[in-house]
């Protein structure tokens, strides 16, 4: 099949094309049409001439266009899953679930609007925050979850005004590009638009005086050049960077209870999700039950062919990754870490067999850097308090959970937790009408909820005198 790119409202051939890799295999199975500088600058200007008219329709015009997206990504549920499937690996059922949550979140912004807000109103004055759309946004997506992640931009961005570019990772642009292909069929020209990239456009797009306002997903390390390029222009921007999320387990917690919970949360995706469990914390009461139960869980997953319904879990997506997380596993070995069981590959594909990983220093690289991949430190902890404060000792603040029998236990303890987002007896809780982001440098801004809409448009105060 042959994927095109979007640009101002036709389905275009890339000036080059790009290798995309079946990381089950660790082979070529498709190509990608590859954008060129010039191609970048003709999605720019049309989408800065689409803005006055896709503004001008206001949220009940531009509703009905949301909602026609879902409607057709419903319709291909199954090849975008498929694509999905092949091009970042993992399970069908799985990446069927991301193309749901991904038309779901569409709908649901469709449906939204933000209304004027009086702050004061009196005989006297009149003072009322307003919200306008940026203009051109750039949408820059990581491999991980690139259709999720997307619709969290896609839908604020288009319901509030704004015209999207969005460039999706080179390593899995073919689910992307198929929803081009949709919106190619819906939207006014210039509205929505698809460019592929090798990493070489981020710059051009990023610090294009006509880009309004970037929204970027992926590492904090790439997420700081973004940063440094917006701020030429001070263009706004929104960066959901990576997280290093602790699971603290309570002394009164179910140990098996709590590590079937944890094990799903650190492995959803092998490991590649930013709100993942990255360590754990476990009472020494506990602990070895804990670990135990983890390791159990890790020994039984089934690793394969995200297309056998008998598989639970994908492999590493590229290449880099693969090589990141056995070099950090290696580095927990050297550090004095036990593995408890996994931590080798497979000797096929990008695949790792989960680790589960004690006995290592607070200072390890496991335990202080984000893996992004199936492998898990399991810590061990005497006092709460002392927990508390090695959880919150990190660079990153994206989330954490608490897993306790007392939630009321749980949340008193999550009231002290450095992060953006903290679970109590549950995980990856992502309500749409709900805003998420990052503290310290797991991120800047807000997605989701009326924030996250907010965070996509520009507030200007009306301040009107209204007596002499």
């Amino acid at each position: 099949m042959s994927h095109r790119l979007l640009i101002d409202g036709r389905l275009v051939a890339g000036a080059q094309s790009l290798d995309v890799i079946d990381p089950t295999r660790a082979a070529v199975f498709a190509q990608a049409p590859r954008a060129d500088a010039a191609q970048a600058e003709r999605a720019i200007a049309a989408a800065k001439r689409a803005l006055a008219h896709w503004t001008a329709l206001s949220y009940d015009g531009r509703r009905p266009y949301l909602e026609r997206m879902a409607d057709a990504m419903a319709a291909n549920r199954d090849r975008i899953a498929e694509t999905l499937t092949r091009e970042r690996g993992g399970p069908i059922a799985d990446c069927r679930v991301e193309v749901e949550r991904a038309t779901a979140a569409i709908r649901h912004f469709a449906a939204q609007k933000l209304e004027d807000r009086v702050l004061r109103q009196t005989d006297q004055e009149l003072i009322v925050e307003q919200r306008y759309p940026q203009g051109v946004v750039v949408a820059i997506m990581p491999w991980n979850r690139p259709i999720t992640l997307l619709a969290f931009k896609f839908g604020p961005a288009l319901i509030t005004g704004n015209t999207l570019i969005i460039k999706p990772a080179p390593s899995t642009p073919l689910s992307t590009l198929l929803l081009g292909e949709l919106a190619a069929e819906i939207f006014p020209a210039g509205v929505v638009q698809t460019l592929v990239d090798a990493n070489d456009l981020g710059p051009l797009l990023t610090s294009h005086p006509d880009v309004a306002h970037v929204s970027f997903t992926g590492s904090t390390p790439t997420g700081k050049k973004v940063l440094g390029a917006a701020a030429s222009t001070l263009k706004r921007f929104t960066l959901e960077l990576g997280g290093n999320d602790a699971a603290i387990v309570l002394d009164d917690a179910d140990p098996e209870w709590a590590a079937d919970r944890i094990f799903a949360s650190a492995m959803i995706n092998a490991g590649q999700v930013c709100y993942a469990a990255k360590r754990v914390y476990a009472p020494r009461r506990l602990f070895d039950a804990v670990a135990g139960a983890l390791a159990q869980h890790a020994a039984a997953a089934v690793l394969g062919d995200g297309m056998d319904p008998k598989t639970t879990m994908g492999p590493l997506q590229n290449r880099m990754q693969y090589d990141k997380v056995l070099e950090l596993i290696a580095s927990a070995r050297d550090e004095g870490g036990n593995v408890l069981t996994g931590g080798e590959p497979t000797g096929h594909g990008f695949f790792i067999r989960p680790a589960i990983v004690t006995g290592l220093p607070d200072r390890a690289r496991l335990v202080r850097e984000e893996q992004f991949g199936p492998v898990l430190p399991v810590q061990l902890y005497d006092d709460l308090d002392d927990a508390i404060a090695r959880a919150n000792d990190s660079d990153y603040g994206l989330g954490g959970t608490i897993w306790t029998g007392d939630v009321r236990r749980g949340i008193a303890i999550a009231r002290r937790m450095e992060t953006g987002t903290i679970w109590v007896n549950q995980h990856m809780s992502l309500p749409f009408d709900v805003p998420f982001g990052g503290a310290k440098q797991s991120g800047i801004g807000l997605q989701n909820g009326i924030e996250g809409m907010e965070d996509m448009t520009q507030l200007r105060v009306l301040n009107a005198r209204l007596a002499a």
